[in-house]
């Protein structure tokens, strides 16, 4: 089949595609790259007017006439690749605002791909209104929006995620929910909201290209290394502030038994550099499930701190410790780190389960099958 993956969020598409292309079909990524991470794509948006004096333009014009020429530039860049993207037997758009732009250019790229294409499927991945309504709705233990509801920053640092419960968002999500076939959930995270709507087809567990991701026995000759990669836009969202109250705490408490390492904004290639060599990785707190990048660490043999909710235990009927539940407690995290740090062999056991665990249900192969088997479904 020729298919057409629309948008990049941490690596999915292009992992979901080397997939794909394992078992014959011909893929293609159009997207902006997913911002500083800088994600290879085939069709390349580039996202301009958003430094320097060029922003302060941009945010002029805005104020001015309530234009995003941002989005006009992306706009008119993908309908000069119009010819490319037309003859799929399948697209698949990783989000229902899948390139990031403003509702009403989104409404036209989708209803240009509906046009000109044979089936158009949705991913539930990263915010939406499902997923933002549940947890604005408090139906969740915690969430994403935990900081918000605790004031913990300003209301407007959350308008990437709240924007899609406003007016001409829900108006994106209603539209794109009556021109697809389906809907897919990447995690849990997203699994749980969808799971009394229609159209929702399951869940597939994000693909992970283990080939690439070089698992090592984890080796603890002197100290512990920990490792905490903040991205600075999301760190309240991530749950960072817990983990560097739990690191304040284990620094005070073993300083001779750890090194902590603390990175920020690092695009893909070089983060991933960062923490090869580290024991242990805190990813996020405020979620179920994991995020990409926890899902790769896991596969490399690290021990990692993240969502790993009784319910993800349960839905994959799992015995054994994969990662560490994450939970905001600053308190419960550091007792979770000083658990490890003085019985070191857990720390070994539970990065060889994490990669059996990555192996079994998220190898990119595997998960490429799935998706092709939803698609054919409807």
């Amino acid at each position: 089949m020729k298919i057409l993956l629309v948008g990049e969020y941490s690596r999915l598409h292009n992992s979901l595609k080397e997939g794909l292309i394992e078992l014959g079909h011909q893929v293609t990524i159009i997207a902006t790259g997913d911002h500083f991470k800088k994600y290879p794509v085939d069709i390349k948006l580039n996202r301009k007017f958003n430094n320097g004096f060029a922003k302060k333009i941009k945010v002029f014009i805005y104020k001015l006439v309530k234009i995003d020429i941002t989005s006009v530039s992306i706009k008119n860049q993908f309908f000069k690749q119009q010819d490319q993207l037309k003859g799929f037997d399948i697209v698949h758009l990783i989000n229902e605002s899948p390139i990031g732009v403003t509702p009403k250019h989104e409404i036209a790229f989708i209803s240009f791909l509906k046009k000109n294409n044979k089936n158009i499927f949705l991913l539930s991945c990263g915010a939406d209104y499902v997923s933002v309504k549940y947890s604005y709705d408090k139906k969740p233990v915690y969430s994403i929006l935990e900081p918000y509801f605790k004031n913990k920053t300003s209301p407007k640092s959350f308008d990437s995620i709240l924007k899609y419960l406003k007016p001409d968002f829900k108006t994106l999500h209603d539209f794109v929910y009556r021109h697809v076939k389906g809907v897919i959930a990447s995690d849990l995270d997203y699994h749980l909201p969808l799971k009394d709507y229609p159209n929702y087809l399951g869940l597939v567990a994000n693909p992970i290209n283990t080939d690439l991701l070089e698992f090592k026995k984890l080796r603890i000759d002197q100290k512990i290394k920990i490792f905490h990669g903040i991205n600075r836009a999301n760190y309240y969202k991530k749950g960072s502030d817990y983990f560097e109250e739990a690191l304040a705490i284990i620094k005070t408490k073993y300083p001779g038994k750890v090194e902590i390492m603390v990175v920020e904004n690092l695009p893909y290639q070089e983060y991933i550099k960062t923490y090869n060599e580290a024991h242990i990785v805190l990813d996020q707190v405020l979620a179920y499930d994991q995020g990409y990048n926890a899902l790769e660490a896991m596969a490399k043999g690290k021990v990692v701190f993240t969502g790993a909710e009784k319910e993800f235990y349960q839905y994959y009927s799992l015995d054994k410790i994969v990662a560490i539940n994450a939970v905001p407690n600053a308190q419960k995290i550091a007792d979770a780190l000083e658990e490890l740090i003085l019985n070191p062999n857990q720390i070994i056991a539970i990065g060889k389960n994490a990669r059996a665990f990555i192996e079994k249900e998220h190898h990119y192969v595997r998960s490429a099958e799935k998706y092709l088997d939803k698609w054919r479904s409807t």
